[in-house]
């Protein structure tokens, strides 16, 4: 056989992948990567189980995973009912994030489920573990990067984005530009997007100034706690490329006719197309009795798109939020400044 012979398959096989990894959008689950084609509704920001212990006590002692399936399962099969197909799960280590459990659910219920790696410094520190003080903002990227490179612990399961929390000030504590900076440097190592609790305008905006400076794009952030800030500030995080997350979906009145007013807003001035909506919802309380009472997925299909439908919303647009712009929010892609 000549050298031409055995180079040939060797370069298609390469051209091929190199292919894949250009064109194919993946979505990393607890169950492995799905490729984002045909997907039903995405909700961007529930919780599935959390435990507010704090990071000292907390740990997979605290909770019975058969009790926690019991109570949780059909809320899932509901949701799964109404379309939806993908659940990121927004409960951060320390706080009661459980892979193998997530792993589970997912499996029974046949809903993709997504989990994370990143802390969460929000409520003073308190999810916060004791070496995290200690450590340096490489460090503290490092362990995370290997959570996605290697699985989180010994589970095998990957993060699929990068969840952190700050405080609500503007001028953010030094540990939280610490997480900021860390959760910039893992992006860059691995693509995953990364949702931060954030809240106003003040600490989003100065999140965007401290990407700028690791040399991450804006398109990676998803300012979580959107409905807190203004519309002055949406204006200046999207035009930057940043996604908005209004996650509070409910029943009341009062709240869904604040979000179709926030949505119509956004709509009218052309920036829907970096908007997101949840229901920050669920959710198995560790610690309370029967894990407390459970908030399901259903009330952005009950309650809010009604509303925005009577307001002229398409079905597209609905489809915008609840489909289109979860998958370009959360593609694994590496977002560097031009």
């Amino acid at each position: 056989m000549s050298k031409q012979h055995i180079l040939f398959p060797i370069v298609l096989f390469m051209l091929y992948n190199i292919r894949c990894e250009k064109y194919t959008q993946i979505i990393m689950t607890v169950t492995g990567p799905v490729p984002i084609t045909n997907t039903g509704f995405i909700l961007e920001h529930e919780h599935l189980l959390v435990d507010f212990i704090g990071a000292r006590e907390t740990g997979y002692h605290r909770w019975n995973r058969d009790s926690v399936i019991t109570k949780v399962l059909p809320y899932l099969v509901e949701a799964h009912s109404l379309g939806v197909e993908m659940i990121f799960d927004a409960t951060p280590a320390f706080l009661g994030r459980d892979p193998l459990l997530l792993k589970q659910l997912s499996e029974l219920s046949d809903l993709s489920i997504i989990t994370n790696t990143g802390y969460y410094g929000a409520m003073e520190n308190t999810y916060l573990p004791d070496d995290f003080f200690r450590s340096s903002i490489d460090d503290i990227a490092q362990k995370w990067i290997t959570e996605w490179k290697n699985g989180i612990e010994n589970t095998g399961v990957r993060p699929g984005f990068i969840k952190i929390a700050v405080d609500t000030a503007a001028t953010l504590s030094g540990e939280h530009q610490k997480l900021i900076r860390a959760a910039a440097r893992t992006h860059l190592q691995t693509g995953l997007t990364i949702a931060s609790h954030t809240g106003p305008d003040g600490p989003a905006l100065t999140q965007l100034e401290i990407l700028s400076e690791e040399g991450v794009s804006p398109e990676a952030f998803v300012w979580v706690h959107a409905q807190d800030g203004t519309f002055e500030g949406y204006l200046k995080a999207i035009t930057q490329g940043a996604w908005i997350s209004l996650d509070n979906v409910a029943t009341d009145s009062l709240r869904i006719a604040n979000l179709v007013f926030k949505l119509t807003q956004l709509k009218t001035n052309g920036y829907l197309n970096h908007v997101l909506i949840s229901h920050d919802a669920g959710w198995y309380q560790v610690g309370e009795k029967g894990g407390g009472s459970f908030r399901g997925f259903k009330d952005i299909f009950t309650h809010l798109i009604p509303e925005l439908k009577k307001q002229g919303f398409t079905e597209n647009e609905v489809n915008q939020l609840l489909i289109v712009n979860p998958v370009q929010a959360f593609r694994i892609q590496v977002h560097t400044l031009k």
